[in-house]
């Protein structure tokens, strides 16, 4: 299994709070305190609706983007989901397109700061303030995406309370005459300006950019998004109500201020006063999210050898400061080249086309059958759901006007000649679309596989996994004297075949088949043989320890292994259910996790009976041995059947080591003195155990009997 360098990784430091933050952080902003005033002059009223359809396409994009990003949490996000579907060239256009769009987001927020600073300081020109503030939160960025996370969440909460008394106070001031000839301008316009506002959801999806860093992001990325999406639309639905409502046509139309226009009308020049902070705040917390984002595609795409290797350089800080520096570069180029509605038009194209993309990159994932995609979260109503997404925004880019479409695809032009020109000599993956082919009869990558199962080793086990259980049921097997790799395999297969539907010799002949096909992983002194076979309810696994080591047959490796020469001193034979792969992959790249530490293998061949081999794998948190004594709080477990005993939930007896042998407990297992009892469960029902029966008493005294 293949997996980045501990130093190359990203440090996982945001939590379901800092996902929520950055999305509405993203999002709620310059949709809201800028935009609505020049929509509004091109749809009229109907701009309200505007929003609402913006948000159709958006959908499919967002489900989408949840399912990439828990199968695979890397920096890039879309980029690296459209370059690992389909292949480098698309990649290429991607990573470009995406790192362009909310560069351009990230502008037109800048500029909506200065147009609000100029209430408070009329004097201040708007385009240097603008790119001032550029350098100040690139800089801030640059020491650490859980800082900047944690400034995040303070702002985009400020934000919301000033949004929530916005919209409470403007409900009771909406003019219905202001709604009079709601379609008027016809519905031509009223569709370019749903591609043109289409900008105000661009943010949703730039935390899969930052996925990599998120703790536990199989549960906290799509609760994040789907949380954020639900503030987002509902602030935007009722927000632009109140300022249509409240703002007179004539004054509303081509508005930069909008908010503040209908808050002056609510509550006079502390009103104003209000909106405006919460506006700043809002672009703040663009500017924030979006430099954090953005700076992680040229990263992203310099570990694939799209761009130079410059762009892989980290500071102190563990963040990629030269995706920062080109970040900040190009939104100053943009802030002195174009005016806002330029910006907004030309972003929301390039994203519309991005989200184009990432639908066609889940229909490759689930159509390439492999094994190793193994989302935390599918998307419904697959596959209508993607196709709708891949063709809907097509019909808001040739709405928004000629000029955006023509800068879109001549992006895509320039990023192919520069995919030729430069990275075609560098790379050499192709994606997932060549296991379609496969299928087809055409050649399979492997490349792909092996970087998804490097994925699986850094996500670690879900929660429904049953590692802790397969592991304290697992036969173990101790040699001290030499052994070849056939005898352990039989020795396995025999242990096996006592608990699954297949004699040793049918599991032995699959086992060994598997290896001579390079399909057995071979490490660092650890050999993991694995077979998928049906009509087995639940996993089953064989642990081995081989003081002496021993050798596997060069040439029963393949090179896609990673085969290295030397002794294997531990083996693990694992069987699992046919038709739940993914749990299997899991189970695997968690042992490949575990042995990927320095000390494991010394720690395994140091190990002297079964409780300390498995207690490798079993933290402290969720495993936990009691001697029973008479003379302690565990007499009253003497005598006492399994199924007698009141345990806490989510916890169970492990296994029973009584006089050097281990027992395998039912429930009608009688305990005896001097039985040492190995619990495994949740942290909580763990650490109630290890206060009913004396757990620090217990631990000293099995500490000086060994």
């Amino acid at each position: 299994m293949v997996h980045l360098d501990k130093s190359r990784r990203l440090k996982k430091q945001l939590t379901l709070l800092n996902v929520y933050a950055i999305v509405v952080g993203a999002t709620l902003g310059d949709g809201f305190f800028l935009l609505p005033g020049i929509a509004a002059e091109q749809a009229g009223p109907a701009v309200i609706l505007c929003y609402l359809i913006a948000v159709l396409p958006l959908i499919p994009a967002i489900f989408s983007v949840v399912e990439l990003s828990t199968a695979m949490p890397r920096a890039g996000g879309v980029y690296y989901f459209i370059d690992r579907s389909t292949h480098p060239l698309f990649g290429t256009i991607g990573g470009v397109g995406t790192w362009c769009a909310l560069t351009l987001k990230i502008s037109f927020a800048l500029i909506g700061m200065g147009v609000y600073i100029n209430l408070f300081f009329p004097d201040l020109p708007i385009t240097p303030l603008a790119a001032s503030l550029a350098l100040l939160f690139g800089f801030i960025n640059l020491f650490s995406a859980g800082k900047s996370g944690s400034l995040q969440v303070i702002m985009v909460f400020g934000v919301l309370a000033s949004i929530g008394w916005f919209i409470g106070a403007g409900s009771f001031h909406i003019e219905p005459s202001h709604f009079t000839g709601f379609f008027n301008k016809g519905t031509e316009a009223f569709l370019s300006t749903a591609g043109l506002v289409y900008i105000s959801y661009i943010g949703i999806t730039k935390i899969a950019s930052v996925s990599e860093e998120i703790k536990d992001p199989e549960k906290n990325l799509p609760l994040g998004i789907f949380l954020a999406m639900i503030t987002v639309v509902i602030v935007y639905a009722l927000g632009t109500l109140v300022i249509v409502g409240v703002v007179p046509p004539q004054k509303l139309f081509g508005s930069l201020t909008p908010v503040a226009d209908a808050a002056h009308i609510l509550a006079g020049s502390w009103g104003v006063k209000i909106t405006a902070t919460a506006a700043l705040l809002a672009f703040l917390s663009i500017v924030n999210a979006g430099i954090m984002s953005a700076s992680r595609y040229p990263l992203a795409m310099s570990r694939d050898h799209l761009l130079p290797q410059y762009f892989t350089s980290f500071n102190k800080s563990g963040i990629p400061d030269r995706g920062i520096y080109i970040t900040i570069a190009m939104i100053l180029l943009v802030i002195f080249l174009f005016d806002p509605l330029k910006i907004a038009k030309l972003a929301s194209a390039f994203q519309l086309l991005m989200f184009s993309l990432i639908c066609l990159a889940v229909i490759v994932m689930r159509e390439s059958k492999i094994e190793s995609y193994d989302p935390g979260y599918r998307s419904p109503l697959y596959p209508w759901m993607q196709i709708f997404g891949m063709f809907a925004p097509f019909v808001l880019i040739f709405e928004i006007g000629m000029i955006s479409l023509l800068f879109t695809f001549g992006l895509v032009l320039l990023s192919a000649v520069w995919y030729f020109w430069y990275a075609r000599d560098r790379v050499e993956r192709v994606g997932a679309m060549y296991h379609i082919f496969e299928r087809m009869g055409q050649r399979r990558f492997g490349g792909l596989d092996r970087e998804l199962r490097g994925i699986l080793v850094e996500k670690g086990l879900r929660g429904s996994d049953p590692f802790d259980e397969v592991i304290t049921r697992a036969e173990v097997v101790m040699l001290s004297g030499k052994t070849t790799f056939e005898q352990a395999v039989l020795r396995a297969s025999d242990m096996l075949s006592q608990h699954l539907p297949f004699t040793a010799g049918q599991l032995t002949k699959r086992f060994l088949e598997d290896t001579k096909l390079g399909m057995t992983p071979v490490t660092r002194g650890l050999a993991l043989p694995h077979l998928r076979l049906p009509n087995i309810k639940r996993s089953e696994m064989v642990l081995l320890q081989c003081r002496p080591g021993i050798v596997i047959d060069k040439n029963m490796q393949t090179p896609d292994t990673g085969y290295s020469s030397g002794r294997i001193h531990a083996i693990f034979f694992l069987v699992s259910p046919q038709e739940n792969p993914g749990q299997h992959l899991r189970i695997l790249a968690n042992i490949a996790g575990h042995a990927d530490d320095d000390r494991f293998i010394p720690d395994w061949l140091s190990a002297s009976d079964e409780k300390q081999l498995k207690k490798l794998f079993l933290t402290d948190k969720n495993f936990l041995t009691i001697l029973i004594k008479t003379d302690s709080q565990t007499a009253p477990l003497i005598g006492q059947t399994i199924g007698s005993l009141e345990l806490p939930e989510n916890c169970l007896i492990a296994f029973i080591l009584r006089m050097n042998k281990t027992i395998i407990p039912r429930g009608d297992t009688v305990l005896n003195e001097k039985d040492q009892i190995t619990f495994i469960g949740e942290p909580d029902a763990i650490e109630q155990l290890y206060n009913q029966y004396g757990g620090r008493k217990q631990k000293k005294k099995l500490e000086k009997d060994k």
